[in-house]
């Protein structure tokens, strides 16, 4: 158990690093200059979705493979589906939701529902 507790400190450490050293601009911009647009992040590595968004974004993110993994080392993860889609306005307010699979992992078929 605190090896798990341990691995996760150090993962969250290292994100933190990640963003600090990034020089990207972020994809929600500040109250005074308002909503800019979402960021297409399929395909990226997870690390650089946290480069690209505002800190202050509300993020989910979940292991897509459906096998409901924990995503501990942001590195060894890609984004396979995004909610909102890229282009789409993104404010302060707006839920980011993420799924992942694990790099060399094929993304799984998106499954389509029926419109009523």
């Amino acid at each position: 158990m605190r090896r798990a507790a341990f691995v996760g400190a150090t993962a969250v450490i290292a994100l933190a690093a990640v963003a600090v050293s990034s020089a990207e601009e972020p994809a929600v911009a500040d109250a005074e200059t308002g909503p800019r647009s979402m960021p297409d992040l399929l395909g990226v590595p997870l690390w650089r979705v946290f480069t690209r968004l505002d800190r202050r974004t509300r993020l989910d993110v979940h292991d897509a493979s459906g096998r409901d993994r924990r995503v501990l080392w942001p590195t060894n993860w890609r984004v396979c589906t995004q909610y909102p889609a890229g282009g789409m306005s993104l404010d302060r307010r707006t839920a980011v939701t993420i799924g992942v699979v694990r790099k060399g992992e094929i993304c799984p078929p998106r499954v389509r529902t029926a419109r009523r």
